[in-house]
């Protein structure tokens, strides 16, 4: 206790041993303020305590928050970076397929100039470009279709000429300019056609509506 407040309060006392109602009651209040001090000074220590533990989490996660950024940067590069390769090597299979074909191409070619056998030469160019249908539609899904004579589907042909046909009661295909394809169950290249145009009969009439 303060030496002057312990003075004020002795001073206030009228006999020695005895204390007025008023030094008691200044007694009390000022172990009670030390006693709320001694309780602020614990909760300050308290929240400076809690103040340490929250600075060292952020710097925790400010540090967890770089490598994960870092983690997803080297992610994306990667990412694209096998998205670039996927582009560039991804007819690898195909292309690999293809090179036999180049050979026998190569082959035929240089044993038809050695020879000079147009029909030697024919033959095996005939002979080559059968097995190379025949290897992509295996191994590939991809199918040649032929159209002559078939009714005429704007989902499989292009018209490319017309030909007014009188005994035709429908449009149908009648040249194949171009070979069509499938590629599985759909249509990869339509084909380029010449294609019936039914006219009237003598009674006015198509052959379908007489």
């Amino acid at each position: 206790m303060p030496k002057n407040v312990e003075e004020n309060i002795n001073g206030t006392q009228d006999t020695p041993g005895e204390q007025t109602p008023a030094a008691s009651e200044v007694r009390e209040d000022i172990i009670q303020c030390e006693a709320e001090q001694s309780a602020l000074e614990g909760k300050v220590a308290e929240i400076e305590s809690r103040i340490k533990i929250l600075e060292e989490e952020n710097v925790s996660l400010k540090d967890q928050l770089l490598r994960k950024q870092a983690d997803f940067e080297n992610f994306r590069k990667r990412i694209n970076k096998d998205k670039l390769d996927s582009i560039q090597f991804g007819n690898k299979q195909l292309l690999l397929d293809l090179v036999p074909v180049l050979d026998d191409f190569e082959r035929a070619v240089k044993s038809g100039e050695e020879s000079r056998d147009f029909t030697a030469f024919h033959d095996g160019i005939v002979l080559i470009e059968k097995q190379f249908a025949g290897l992509l539609e295996r191994k590939w899904g991809l199918q040649r279709f032929d159209s002559v004579g078939e009714d005429f589907d704007p989902q499989k042909h292009e018209a490319i000429t017309t030909e007014e046909r009188k005994d035709h009661e429908t449009s149908i295909v009648l040249e194949d300019y171009q070979k069509g394809y499938f590629l599985h169950d759909k249509v990869l290249r339509a084909a380029k056609v010449k294609v019936s145009l039914p006219v009237p009969g003598e009674n006015g009439n198509t052959k379908a509506e007489s």
